[in-house]
Order: C-alpha cells, then structure tokens, then sequence
C-alpha cells in the first residue's frame, strides 16, 4: 500500500519545504496585523503593505502550514449555491454579483501569477466536471442550456461515448468541460506570495500564535506567544483553523477535513490512458473526489473526504486509494507516496464571507473554492483596510449565520456525511 519512502506530509512539500523559523523580532507596533499566514493573509498583506502600512502577519505554525499548502491544486470560480437558489434568498442583483466573483477570482489568480511571474506550475488545464449517475448528467447539460445573461460561459458536455478522450474510466456517465479552471502547484504558490508580501514590506513571524485580541484606546493589543502587539487595524485570515481566539467567527465556519494522496510514479503509458489530459477532475457527488495529474504528470493526485470522523492521513489513505481503484482499477497495485489532510471551511449558507467590526476584519468561508478566492477576498479585504472603494465585495453584505447551540464543532458531520453518500448512491 505505501513506498518504502512515504512521507505523511503533503506532496507539494518535497519541492518548497516548509519555511524554516527566522528570528524576526516582534514590533511593539504596527499599522496592520494580520493573524493567519495563508493565501488569505498574505494577499492582504501584500495590499497593505505595497499601500505603505506598516504590516506583520503572525501564525501559529509555519507560514503555510494548513491548507494552503494541503489543497490539491484545483482552481476554479466555483461559487456553491446555483443562481436560482441564491435570486430566491438575495434577489436577482445580489445573486449576478455573487456568481460574477466567482469569475473575478478566477481571472484575478491567474493575472496576479503571470503578472507578478511567480514560479508554481500554474495552468488552464480545464475541469472535467464528471457525473456519477445519468440524472446528473442530465441536470449539467440543462444548466448549460440555460445561461444567465452576463454569466455566460464556454463550458459544454462531452457524452459517456466520448468520456475516453477526457478520462480513461467507465465510472461516470459523461460530464461537462469548464475550459478556464486552472492548476497549480499550491506550495510553491504559496511560497512566491511570502516573497513577494516580505519585498513589499511585511514582516511575516512563523510560530506566533495570537492568544488573546483586547480593543483599546488606539486599536488593538494582541497578546502572542512571543509577546504583545499594538495594532490599529486586525486583521483574521484563519479560515478552517479558526478557533476559540475569535468565538463569534468559530461558531460560524464548519472545519471539514479534506485528505489527499499522492501515488508513487505511474509509468507515462498508463497515465496518458487514464488522464490523457492535464484537466483537473470533480465529480457530481455531495461527497466530492478531486484529482488531477501531478505538475510533471508522473503521479496521480486525488482527495476526497472518506472518513466521518477526523483521522490520521495513514487511516485514510487505504480509503481514498480504495475510491482511486474503484475509478481506475488499474492503479490497484500502485502504491501510495504521500498522505495528507487540510481543514477546509464550509458555512451555514454556503458562502464566502468577507466582514469588519470596528477595525477587527475577515475573510473566510471559503467552502471548498480556496485556492482562487481566498487570495481573491485576502486581496479585497487588504484594499478596505486601505480604505478602497473597490475592496467592498457582495459578501460583505450577507449576513454570517450560525445556528443554536453551534460552537464551532461541527457534531453534526458524522450523520449529514452519511445521508449525503446514501443520496449519492441514488440516480437522482
């Protein structure tokens, strides 16, 4: 099952290493302080600080160490509630901005990659959006029919007769094609984004953890495990690691687990029948896989959430390479190189949300779509700290919901998982 050498760390980690512990002292004040060293925090960053303020972000890790290094490298302008679902809840106006964000971080991730030239493998491979029953399929090709004026888009179908040429499996029943979602390789992204916030002038401090945020007269005093800062402006981008430093935002992310492996190299025949194409792929299921061909196409990528509770990435490694086999029974003897998992935040409304109160700001929620619109709404949130008309995004304007007896463990995943692969097994 697993290679002599594997490592339970994720993938992208053998090419940029996780940044080692720097000795930068902790200022006693600054303009900005942004608690959480992701792609959230450090597009803020990289706004604030390119905007003269005086700006550090701080971690309780490394810079990097959740899951914007543990995801799998899909990016996509993936907004989860359809355009009818969100006109009835919003109204018509609010449901067109929110979907055309969606558009605007998948265009600003892979403007801001070629712009600023970093070096992460970045591609606009496609997606082929696969349907695991023929009423699935059936529904993809209907909202493909049908396209909001101003939303439009050049996906189209490809029929079960023509699925080799995308994906060489007899799982799915067809899918459609979303030519703009791109890949990338998340960790050396993220490394070329601490580089460039560090050139615009962020001091950012790995191992930093931010234990106790007081307001006071000119702003803020946040106490860290390295000492206490003053800050005027706060700044939370913690997304699934958010925890008991801000209760109000705990009770309102739902931490998911989300696990990956990495397949030892498969040999360039049997990949190029598998994935003929660089595409990243997802399915139709409430219980999403994802995968994709590694950079270089030697390796098979693939994740997924396969267990109803949290679990050792070396638990459930067996059980995604199990569903891996169950798509392409040839890997059955391929062995498993690495095994990871990143919490990923889902909301109660399934929807991003971007808010400030009295200086105190944030950005999450990212419900899977992560690797576009976190840098996307770091990227906003940075510009309304500086005070810029054009930081204001429709997510500032929904309401952050909870519910009753929430306090940010979510108890209630075990059962819904289990509900949600029963209606996954139904072809409706």
């Amino acid at each position: 099952m697993f290679t002599q050498d594997f490592k339970a760390q994720p993938y992208w980690w053998d090419r940029s290493a996780p940044p080692t512990e720097q000795t930068t002292e902790l200022p006693k004040k600054v303009d900005v302080l942004i608690i959480g060293a992701g792609y959230t925090g450090l597009h803020a960053a990289i706004q604030t600080a390119r905007g003269s303020r005086h700006t550090l972000v701080i971690d309780a890790e490394h810079a990097g160490w959740g899951c914007s290094t543990r995801n799998g490298g899909q990016v996509s302008n993936s907004i989860k509630p359809s355009f009818s679902e969100l006109e009835k809840t919003h109204g018509k106006d609010m449901a067109f901005a929110i979907h055309k964000e969606g558009e605007h971080s998948l265009k600003f991730t892979g403007d801001f990659i070629r712009e600023e030239n970093l070096d992460c493998s970045y591609a606009e491979v496609g997606c082929f959006h696969a349907a695991h029953n023929s009423a699935q399929y059936d529904k993809l090709a209907r909202a493909l029919d049908y396209q909001v004026p101003g939303l439009e888009h050049d996906a189209y179908m490809i029929p079960r007769s023509e699925q080799h040429f995308e994906l060489g499996t007899d799982t799915y029943f067809g899918g459609a094609i979303f030519p703009q979602h791109a890949s990338v390789d998340p960790a050396a992204y993220h490394k070329g984004l601490m580089g460039k916030a560090r050139d615009a002038g962020a001091s950012i401090i790995s191992c930093c953890a931010a234990e106790n945020i007081n307001r006071d007269k000119s702003g803020f005093s946040v106490k860290t495990s390295k000492g206490t800062v003053q800050a005027d402006k706060v700044i939370i981008a913690t997304n699934g690691y958010t925890g008991s430093l801000t209760p109000r935002l705990q009770r309102r992310v739902i931490p998911i687990g989300s696990y990956v492996i990495a397949t030892e190299p498969v040999a360039k025949e049997l990949m190029d029948k598998l994935m003929p194409k660089d595409r990243i792929v997802s399915d139709t299921r409430k219980v999403v896989y994802y995968y994709r061909p590694s950079p270089d196409r030697s390796r098979i990528i693939f994740g997924g959430r396969v267990s109803l509770r949290e679990s050792n990435p070396r638990f459930s490694a067996p059980k995604l390479h199990q569903s891996l086999t169950q798509i392409f029974p040839e890997l059955e003897h391929t062995k498993i190189s690495h095994s990871w998992m990143g919490f990923v935040a889902f909301t109660f409304d399934s929807l991003m949300h971007v808010g400030a109160e009295d200086g105190l700001h944030y950005a999450m929620g990212y419900c899977g779509s992560g690797v576009g619109m976190a840098g996307y709404l770091g990227m906003r949130m940075g510009q309304q700290v500086l005070g810029l008309e054009q930081g204001q995004t429709p997510f500032n304007d929904i309401k952050f919901q909870t519910r009753p007896l929430y306090t940010g463990k979510p108890w209630f995943l075990a059962p819904s998982l289990m509900y949600y692969r029963f209606m996954d097994s139904l072809n409706i």
